[in-house]
């Protein structure tokens, strides 16, 4: 008779002799020399939160304030780069801004789920406002917003792209101020001064005036500074002075 015997394992095998040597499921000596998971819960929970908080807050701003930059600064460019006039420079970068915006609704809806109706609404929703933004530019500016009713009628009188930088600079600054603008040579004998024949406070070939004056007495310096270096990076030139008063000059060059 033979002595082969098969033997089944029972319901406590996972616990026997084969478990300790790795083959079974496993807490003895070999199954802790593989790989380990690694714990990410040991991380600081709020440090990580303030991480990602901080990146989406500059990640927002960026996109808000990107597509002023694009209307402005690439009107600008158009402008003295592309030899383009006053207002087909303007176009190009309100079809720009618009077509940005469109860009943005389109991701948005969509991250959001929207059908597509719905979709093609807010896209359109969105080209319309960059077009009713420049035509309110282009026309409005608020009486706290410039030195007397003298220098509000001068100011249909700016160069459209200094009007849509102006515009855009009181969104974040309310309390910016214009004090010049439209100026003759009369000014400049009024005021004991030489005439300056290439100042661009005086009316260019392409009828407007390409110069303005920013109020900065009574204001704290770091705002004067702010204004300095918002209305360079939407590509104007500007130069604080004393001339009759302290102010900040700014200008749109011409081309060439």
């Amino acid at each position: 008779m033979s002595d082969l015997r098969v033997e089944y394992p029972g319901a406590g095998a996972g616990t026997g002799p084969g478990a300790a040597t790795g083959r079974g499921a496993g807490t003895g000596p070999g199954a802790a020399t593989g790989p380990q998971p690694t714990n990410r819960r040991g991380r600081p929970k709020p440090r990580r939160f303030l991480r990602r908080f901080v990146r989406l807050a500059v990640t927002a701003v960026l996109l808000a304030v990107f597509p002023f930059i694009l209307l402005v600064r690439g009107g600008v460019f158009a402008y003295q780069q592309w030899g383009l006039g006053a207002w087909s420079s303007l176009a190009v970068s309100t079809a720009a801004t618009a077509l940005l915006l469109a860009c943005y609704a389109w991701a948005a809806s969509r991250r959001l789920g929207a059908g597509k109706w719905l979709r093609k609404f807010a896209i359109r929703i969105a080209g319309l406002g960059a077009a009713a933004f420049v035509l309110y530019s282009l026309v409005v500016i608020a009486g706290g917003n410039v030195k007397s009713e003298k220098v509000r009628a001068e100011y249909s009188a700016l160069h459209p792209l200094l009007r849509m930088g102006v515009s855009v600079f009181v969104l974040a600054d309310a309390d910016a101020v214009i004090t010049d603008a439209d100026r003759t040579p009369d000014f400049y004998a009024r005021a004991g001064l030489p005439a300056n024949e290439s100042s661009l406070h005086f009316r260019q070939d392409d009828g407007f005036v390409h110069a303005l004056d920013l109020r900065t007495i009574n204001r704290p310096e770091w705002r004067n500074l702010t204004a300095e270096l918002a209305f360079r990076s939407m590509g104007f030139h500007t130069l604080r002075h004393v001339g009759t008063a302290d102010h900040l000059h700014v200008s749109l060059r011409l081309p060439g």
